[in-house]
């Protein structure tokens, strides 16, 4: 099962302190859920920095990022 994070309604830097705090787990895949485009692109950032890619979904004004290693 992929590890999801909900960092909905909150504003950097803790989206990407919960995503820095999930991967330590060293998972391949993970859902991270954000919405505002400021969380959504340094989520992304982080990832990539870790190796991981990133596809990105938009829904409603809510990000889907899937984080593949």
């Amino acid at each position: 099962m992929m590890k999801t994070v909900d960092a909905r309604g909150l504003s950097c830097p803790e989206p990407v302190l919960m995503a820095r705090e999930a991967l330590k787990s060293g998972d391949k895949q993970y859902i991270i859920l954000v919405d505002n485009m400021t969380s959504r692109e340094n989520v992304t950032r982080f990832a990539r920095s870790q190796g991981y890619t990133t596809t990105v979904t938009e829904k409603d004004g809510e990000f889907t990022l899937t984080l593949r290693k």
